[in-house]
């Protein structure tokens, strides 16, 4: 057992001080201070059970990624991709790329073709090498006052903007519905994603769009929504909710992780501002191909056949 004195919690800030504490005591936190004390991040906030307040912090690598534990002989599932992918006229499309790979890259026609698939206007489409870049781009072009990410979820959001200098505060959903709850109300960034990874829970995309207003950037990551037959939670082709920016990725049902190839759909203003943190042509030929075939009618036909059979 390791105790602390009060001058020394009285150093350490936390989320949740008491005035009350401060005067019993002379620290403004006892539970939450002795956690961060020996540094690590705060996994689960003051909370009290009878007569005892208890805080956890860990040291948490928000990057680990499943794939560094996949030694031969064990099965990889950590990319969560369909089986069978990318499928062979996918494929071909992506070899006649690489042999048109010689110039620089054009992306008008993957920004109409996405744009025309989800009933957006091309000011309001960004693309991406690979979904998860939106987040470094968002920690680079925006100030956040308050940033609340939603968990548990894909822990890139939240490592991106600390990793910019943005302190994030989390907003943990109890188990075992991990049902979606209220943010603070002067969040002026909320990340969730939706479906979640890794608990898989579908929220209603009316209580998501509950969380848009005035003043807020809500940032929702629906890189698993085309898994789900007829994509009931998604917000992606919602143009009057304020601040809402959705993420979107090639990644799941056509299996091109290694491509890195992905977009997010937002307020034209927005989208310019991500934009302009990114350096020239920041999405290959290739992943451009993809993006284009993948948005046909033919090609989201067969992604929400794929759906149906994934949870048939």
């Amino acid at each position: 057992m390791v105790t602390h004195d009060a001058d020394q919690l009285a150093t350490v800030p936390v989320p949740a001080p008491s005035a009350a504490v401060s005067a019993a005591v002379g620290t403004p936190s006892v539970a939450e201070a002795a956690a961060l004390v020996g540094g690590g991040q705060l996994v689960v906030g003051k909370t009290v059970h009878g007569r005892v307040t208890v805080a956890v912090a860990a040291d948490v690598d928000l990057r680990h990624h499943g794939d560094a534990e996949a030694t031969p002989g064990l099965v990889d599932l950590a990319v969560n991709v369909r089986a069978g992918t990318p499928p062979a006229w996918l494929r071909t499309v992506l070899h006649d790329a690489v042999d048109a790979s010689a110039a620089y890259p054009d992306a008008r026609p993957a920004r109409a073709a996405v744009a025309a698939a989800h009933g957006r206007d091309e000011s309001e489409v960004l693309l991406t090498a690979g979904a998860a870049e939106t987040f470094t781009l968002l920690a680079r072009a925006l100030t956040p006052r308050r940033a609340v990410v939603v968990h548990p979820s894909f822990t890139e959001p939240e490592a991106a903007l600390r990793a910019a200098g943005h302190a994030v505060e989390r907003l943990l959903l109890e188990p075992p519905s991990y049902l979606l709850r209220d943010v603070p109300e002067d969040a002026d960034l909320v990340v969730l994603g939706n479906p979640t990874n890794p608990t898989s829970v579908l929220h209603p995309a009316a209580a998501v769009a509950a969380l848009a207003r005035p003043g807020r950037v809500l940032v929702v990551d629906e890189a698993f929504a085309d898994t789900v037959p007829g994509e009931p939670g998604s917000l992606a082709g919602r143009t009057d909710l304020p601040g809402l920016l959705v993420v979107r990725s090639l990644t799941k049902t056509w299996g091109l992780a290694g491509l890195r190839v992905g977009y997010a759909l937002g307020p034209a203003d927005l989208v310019a501002a991500l934009a302009a943190q990114q350096p020239h042509w920041p999405v290959s030929t290739p992943a451009l191909a993809a993006l284009v075939a993948c948005s046909t009618p033919a090609a989201r036909a067969e992604a929400a056949a794929a759906a149906h059979e994934l949870t048939g």
